[in-house]
């Protein structure tokens, strides 16, 4: 195929893109020809700024493109069951410091997790079915964890999180409906980690956008869709006994771990994961809320994908309220946006 045949098809590609685009923020559509004066001035608007690429192009063919920068600020709240596997436990106080040691006979019920986060989501659309974006927020998580064997014990686990990422989304039309798809990868460190816990986060949606007859910049969106989330497995972190437990509970909680030692063979007193349970027993027994838990575990959600509904009113080309929530799967989720856009 010579150099020429190339440009033309990559040309003809690029055209069935601009051809088929819808704003990945909900308010990017073609114009219809009931609105044929709007049409018109957006067919004759000179578009001089360098993003998006391609703006021109887009306005020329009568599509309203939104201005291609953003700065989004969410509110997000989210709760989920978690699962547990390949649990290691270890302690530090004044005088024992024992490493992570692998405990298969921990068995875990149901544990869960509530989490809200607030953030500032700056974007930039590249092209006009191209949008770029970071995330930087903070929040607070809330984990409930219920341990059934060798003895029952419940721990809700509090503390703060940052979070910072990147994502890429895209977006097209089939026929009246738009389709847009959005992946993120963020970072979130919680205070009582070692290190960040990666979360990658995939949303497929579909919707309409209806156009105020008065005002054809005015519209309303309606969507729906699902969201896959995964995390990056591997934890690990410590926390101070008396944070895991309650003070009030931790004697009686030692009382019954010491006893299951008392029951162990001699040559079971020698393995490590039964010695570092051991020493966590005593100093539960002490009611030692200052003792160091060290752990470690594979930590997934429970379900990855959720189904989400969604709506957003966009009030002119600067400015958009959107909001979201999960209604079906385990993952339960709402979201409300403000979103400003502006040209530079």
């Amino acid at each position: 195929m010579t150099m020429k045949k190339y440009y033309i098809l990559f040309t003809f590609l690029v055209s069935a893109l601009l051809l088929n685009t819808a704003n990945a923020q909900y308010s990017s559509k073609k114009v219809k020809s009931k609105y044929q004066t709007y049409n018109d001035s957006l067919k004759t608007y000179k578009y001089d700024y360098i993003f998006p690429i391609w703006g021109q192009g887009a306005y020329k063919k009568g599509f309203d493109i939104p201005y291609p920068v953003g700065i989004m600020a969410n509110y997000m709240w989210m709760k989920q069951s978690i699962i547990i596997d390949n649990f290691q436990i270890g302690l530090k106080t004044d005088d024992i410091d024992l490493e992570l040691t692998p405990v298969d006979f921990i068995q875990f019920g149901e544990n869960s997790n509530v989490s809200y986060t607030a953030n500032i989501r700056p974007d930039i659309w590249v092209f006009p079915f191209l949008n770029v974006y970071g995330i930087f927020g903070v929040g607070q998580s809330t984990t409930d964890i219920s341990v059934i064997k060798p003895v029952l014990i419940n721990s809700t686990v509090t503390q703060d999180i940052t979070t910072a990422g990147v994502g890429v989304m895209t977006a097209f039309g089939i026929g009246p409906v738009w389709v847009s798809v959005d992946g993120n990868w963020t970072w979130n460190k919680p205070t009582l980690l070692d290190k960040a816990v990666r979360v990658n986060v995939l949303g497929v949606r579909m919707g309409h956008t209806f156009t105020f007859k008065s005002r054809p910049d005015r519209n309303v969106a309606f969507w729906i869709g699902g969201m896959r989330a995964k995390m990056e497995s591997e934890t690990v972190g410590q926390i101070k006994l008396g944070e895991a437990i309650p003070i009030e509970e931790l004697n009686a909680k030692g009382d019954e771990v010491v006893t299951l030692w008392d029951d162990l063979t001699p040559q079971e007193k020698l393995e490590p994961k039964n010695i570092v349970v051991h020493q966590i027993g005593k100093r539960m027994q002490a009611a030692d809320g200052e003792a160091i838990i060290k752990y470690g575990m594979d930590k997934q959600v429970a379900e990855m994908w959720n189904m989400v509904v969604g709506a957003q009113f966009q009030l002119n080309k600067n400015w958009m309220l959107r909001s979201e929530t999960g209604i079906v799967g385990d993952r339960k989720q709402f979201l409300l946006s403000l979103n400003y856009r502006f040209k530079i």
